[in-house]
């Protein structure tokens, strides 16, 4: 299915890209629908999974996890005129998914400023922002689990090396596993999944 007949199943609007004119935050450019379908071939949510997108645009992934998967959702997105767009997608998407319970919700502000819940167990990047930025909300997830000691997991699509490097060399995240895109993607065209139990 293409990403605009996705898009209608769920009542949202998500395709097209986005430039932003700042150089710690990237483009919007949402996951295509394929390569989440792939992803979740291999990969397993459990239904005590609380996920959380960081730089979520205009909601893509929140919505396919919510709807394949019933799980409380929350989106972070830092873009104003993105997070519109996500709430409009969200008003548009609840009339069709009245029937799921699970609470979906998006927050306006910067992902470092985001305050990670005790439940909070399952996190997605892709390429959202600098690495910078990306260590500072590794570390809050890090001092969440201090505090209440749960599985953590983190999803990467198209990662960058040196969100790689910093998880090997600065954190305690262990390789779990990877998931090829489906296409001509190139190396980085690829989710890695990251566990720190």
């Amino acid at each position: 299915m293409s990403d605009r007949r996705y898009d209608q199943l769920l009542r949202i609007k998500t395709v097209g890209i986005r430039e932003v004119n700042e150089t710690s935050h990237h483009r919007y450019e949402a996951t295509p629908y394929v390569a989440l379908d792939k992803l979740f071939q291999v990969y397993q949510l459990k239904k005590t999974d609380h996920f959380v997108d960081f730089g979520c645009g205009r909601g893509r992934v929140a919505f396919y996890i919510h709807y394949h998967f019933h799980l409380p959702v929350t989106g972070i997105e830092a873009n104003d005129e993105t997070f519109a767009e996500a709430l409009d997608n969200k008003e548009r998407y609840r009339l069709g998914a009245k029937h799921i319970n699970a609470p979906i919700h998006f927050e306006f502000g910067l992902a470092e400023d985001y305050e990670v819940t005790p439940m909070d167990n399952c996190f997605y990047f892709f390429n959202p922002f600098s690495v910078h930025i990306f260590a500072k909300v590794v570390q809050n997830i890090l001092r969440s689990v201090k505090k209440r000691k749960r599985p953590v997991e983190l999803i990467l699509y198209y990662p960058l090396p040196e969100y790689k490097r910093f998880l090997k060399e600065n954190t305690p995240f262990q390789l779990l596993n990877k998931v090829r895109a489906p296409g001509p993607h190139g190396k980085y065209g690829k989710f890695l999944i990251y566990r720190y139990a």
